[in-house]
């Protein structure tokens, strides 16, 4: 009987509309390309005027947005949640440290950014300890096509991330892609990295490492923003080398898999 009477509670607590909502999030989170009403209907089981209302909430919300066409897909706004989550708190902690340490080491300022929206998202950064230097703001953003971050990201993405990425950045800026863009990719694919000079500051070299998820895929790319001091003693060559360590470093810290 109380095994009964707990069965009943069970049931008239449950929550149709969230639970429906929380369906298409985790089933979202498997589709980085994105899937349409009908797609998400026939997977859930539901019908499309159920999903549709579902996916107006969430996209009020900014949980989702439509990627290509009439294709839903996750936006960054669960990660940006969960980054104020202790446990996830501490793994940014972990890696702010590597960061530090990278600065006080080649005297150049570092950041790491994400891809959010077609737009490079700077995450973290920290400043060279030097009176003079080139440091880019915590919290800009900017264009992917304008940033090495944004390069290395996609370069390093697996195909159904890079396609999403790619399909916001045009909705969100209605252009085409760059005709040499799969050529770039391929070319900072093969290197493991990119050393360009900056593309938005001149006098500035970008020098840029991806950072891993456990799948082998970029989660984000770390930064320096290299500027030759006069009385510097570091070689960029070094520069370079020691930001390659971080941010190996940085990508285990999360549980990634760097790829060899």
């Amino acid at each position: 009987m109380k095994g009964k009477k707990k069965s009943q509670n069970k049931t008239s607590y449950s929550t149709p509309a969230l639970e429906k909502g929380l369906d298409v999030i985790e089933l979202l989170a498997h589709q980085p390309a994105g899937l349409t009403k009908s797609q998400i209907a026939r997977e859930l089981d539901r019908t499309v005027s159920e999903i549709f209302r579902m996916l107006v909430c969430l996209e009020r919300r900014g949980y989702i947005s439509q990627v290509q066409g009439d294709q839903y897909a996750l936006t960054l706004k669960l990660f940006k949640l969960v980054q104020e989550h202790p446990p996830t708190e501490r793994l940014i902690v972990d890696a702010l440290p590597v960061m530090r340490r990278f600065t006080e080491q080649t005297m150049q300022s570092c950041h790491l950014g994400v891809i959010e929206g077609g737009r490079v998202v700077i995450l973290a950064q920290v400043n060279a300890p030097t009176s003079v230097g080139f440091y880019v703001k915590l919290g800009s953003s900017v264009d992917v096509m304008d940033a090495s971050t944004g390069y290395v990201i996609l370069a390093h993405q697996d195909n159904a991330q890079r396609e999403a990425s790619l399909a916001e950045w045009k909705s969100l800026t209605g252009r085409k892609l760059p005709t040499d863009l799969g050529d770039h990719l391929a070319r900072v694919r093969k290197k493991g990295f990119e050393e360009h000079d900056s593309y938005q500051v001149r006098g500035v070299v970008n020098v840029t490492f991806p950072i891993f998820d456990n799948r082998g895929s970029a989660l984000g790319a770390l930064t320096a923003p290299y500027i030759e001091h006069v009385d510097s003693k570091v070689t960029r060559s070094a520069v370079v080398a020691a930001l390659r360590k971080s941010a190996e470093e940085i990508s285990f810290t999360l549980g990634g898999t760097v790829k060899t």
